[in-house]
Formats: structure tokens, sequence, C-alpha cells
């Protein structure tokens, strides 16, 4: 029972460090499209009644680009830089379609799938298109069906030719367009940084005007002080690019639960080893005391009884790693089915637990085989 117990207590405990390991590693993917959050937050602020009307409480200083830079978590900060002209787009391939349109440009080291295309030089006629893959499907779904439009594809949607009309009808230019990509990170329709300087330089009604929205690369989107920080400026994101904030609590829980289990079960089990220690030995006090007084030494018979213990407590640690193995594996497959990544083997946190049971389990038994053995 005392061996089943250390078993389990030992399993246990590696399961509560390897959850806490495999959230850690969801939430840093090594590579960009692997973590959970992605930790790309696009960030505005909130439009209240106050500054209702008033766009220049609404947008961002330089100073507070600086402060948000150097706020907890945050790694990078891009501008979204928008168009400040007239933009219309249209289609006319087998259906007649057109609408005014919003563009926006973003540093390309915060572009998550960056086209072979994506490049513009002053003199080109054709601009490069990223569009969100939301508003494909917001199109798919709400507006053509609605209007009798037909669905499209991404591969049909990047086979057709825009005409993109800039600038208001004094200045008013005629450019190719075409969708080169699409984006899960930014919802906007992108342009190539250049483009829009250019097009803002030509064809802007105003001067240069401070960005409404930022991309923010986060460290951890889901630190405590890193929300904190964001409710205290009333500063506005997608609730649901925060939502592993709530996630990383219960699986904080849910470890801490499972150590602390693994801590008691493992404790109870070594102090009936113990107990079974000291009554092995004290079964076997008259044939010690015989060798002794053979002339045996103390330190060979405390090391022979050592090796009647350590092994067992070896083979429960051995099927405790076994079984987390086996999990961590499992956990690698079901995983790749939501489109992420982990290990098909336990990380490096995992081994320092088993490291330091053993080693805190073997100075366990050698304490009590030699406090038995003074007893003799």
């Amino acid at each position: 029972m005392a061996w089943l117990s250390l078993c389990a207590g030992t399993t246990l405990l590696l399961l509560s460090v390897m959850i806490w390991w495999n959230f850690q590693e969801l939430l840093y993917g090594k590579n960009e499209n692997d973590s959970l959050g992605n930790s790309f937050i696009i960030l505005s602020k909130s439009v209240t009644n106050d500054n209702m009307g008033r766009p220049d409480l609404t947008v961002f200083s330089q100073s507070e680009i600086i402060a948000l830079s150097n706020a907890p978590q945050v790694q990078d900060v891009g501008v979204l830089t928008s168009n400040r002209f007239p933009a219309y787009i249209a289609l006319n391939a087998n259906m007649d379609f057109s609408s005014e349109i919003f563009l926006e440009a973003v540093p390309d080291r915060f572009i998550d799938k960056k086209p072979l295309e994506w490049n513009w030089q002053q003199g080109n006629r054709e601009i490069p298109i990223i569009l969100s893959r939301e508003f494909l499907n917001l199109y798919n779904y709400g507006f053509a069906l609605s209007q009798g439009l037909p669905q499209l594809s991404q591969s049909s949607i990047q086979a057709l030719a825009f005409d993109l009309v800039l600038g208001s009808p004094e200045l008013r230019e005629t450019y190719s367009a075409r969708v080169v990509g699409f984006s899960d990170r930014i919802t906007s329709v992108l342009v190539p940084q250049s483009f829009i300087e250019f097009a803002n330089e030509k064809y802007g009604r105003n001067a240069a005007a401070f960005p409404s929205r930022l991309i923010l690369n986060v460290k951890d989107p889901s630190n405590t002080h890193f929300v904190q920080f964001l409710e205290s400026k009333n500063y506005a994101t997608n609730a649901e690019q925060l939502r592993w904030n709530k996630v990383r609590a219960v699986v904080e829980v849910i470890a801490s639960a499972t150590g602390l289990l693994a801590i008691l079960l493992m404790g109870i089990s070594v102090l009936v080893f113990v107990l079974f220690i000291e009554l092995t030995i004290a079964r076997a006090q008259q044939s010690l005391s015989l060798l002794l007084q053979l002339g045996y030494d103390p330190g060979y018979l405390r090391k022979f009884m050592m090796q009647r213990f350590i092994p067992l407590m070896l083979a429960a640690i051995v099927v405790a790693v076994i079984f987390a193995a086996i999990a961590q594996w499992l956990a690698s497959i079901f995983i790749v089915r939501m489109n992420l990544q982990l290990p098909a083997l336990p990380g490096f946190p995992v081994w320092i637990a088993v490291f330091l049971s053993i080693v805190l389990l073997v100075l366990q038994i050698r304490i009590s085989v030699i406090k038995a053995m003074k007893s003799i």
C-alpha cells in the first residue's frame, strides 16, 4: 500500500508540473501561430458619452505610445495607419459590387502571414491587399446571402481584380487592387505601409493625425498586471483576446490542487515507508546485533538495508514517469486537432521534479535507516 501510494503521489506530482508547463508552452508558442492567445492584440480607446464626437480624445499621443511600450508584458508596439482620403472599391466580373472602403497599414513585423507579393513602390498601379478572414466570413454568410450575391472562396477572391478609386473628385485616381493574402490577427483591410504613406501624402484631406488603433506584441496577455493596466487607462480591446486570463486562473487552480494532493499522498507514503523500515529493522534486531558482534561494519549494514528499500522507491518513480510520458504523448496528439503543438515528451520542469523527488526520498530513507540502526 505504501508503494502504491508513493506511485500515485509521484504520478500526480509530475502531472501537475506537466499541466503547468504545457500551458506555458501553449501560451508562449515558439512559432507565432502555435500559441493560444498569439500574444498580439489590437488596442483602441473606449468611446464614452464624454468623448463621443471628439476624435482628439480617442487617439493615442506619442507619450501614450511610449508609456504603452514600457507597460507590463508589452514587448513591441505598432501603429495602425489609416487612410485620410476617400477610398472606393468596385468589382465588375460577372457581378455588380461596389462599396466605400477603409484601408490601414501596419509594420510588416506584425503581419502573421506575409505573402510574397507584399510590396509596393511608387509608380506601381497594382495594390496588394491582405484581407481579414473575418471580413470574408461576414461577406459570405451575411452580406452575400442577404443581397443575392455569390459566395466567394479564398482562392476565388484572390483571382479577382478590383478597381480601387482613391481621392476626392478633383484628385481622383483609379488603381488596380488584388487580394494576396488573409489575416487572422488583424481585423482590417491592409495595404503596404509604403503605399498608405504615399496615398495619405497625395490624396489626404488633412495633416498627419495621431493613430486611433495600435497593435501590441504582449508576452502574456493573461497577466493580471497587464489586464489591470488596460482597465486603468480605459483602453479597449476584444475581450476574447484576453480570454486566457480566466483560463490561466483555472489552470493554476487545477495544477495547485493536484500538486497539493500529490504532496499529501507522497507524504503519507513516505511516512508508511519509514514505519515499514523501522519495523523491518526492529524485527531483524537480533540478527543485526549478532552481525555487529561478529565484526561487520555498521556502515556496511546500513548500506545493505538501504539497498532493500531504495529499489522499491525507484520502481515507483519509474512507473510514475512512464504514466507521465504517456499522458504527454497523448496530449501532444490531441492538441494537434486544435492546430497547436506540444512536445511529445515531458519538458525539463518534469525531469527536475523527478530528480528532486529521487534525492529527497533517498535522503529520507537514509535518515530512517540510520535512525533505526542506532537503536540496535
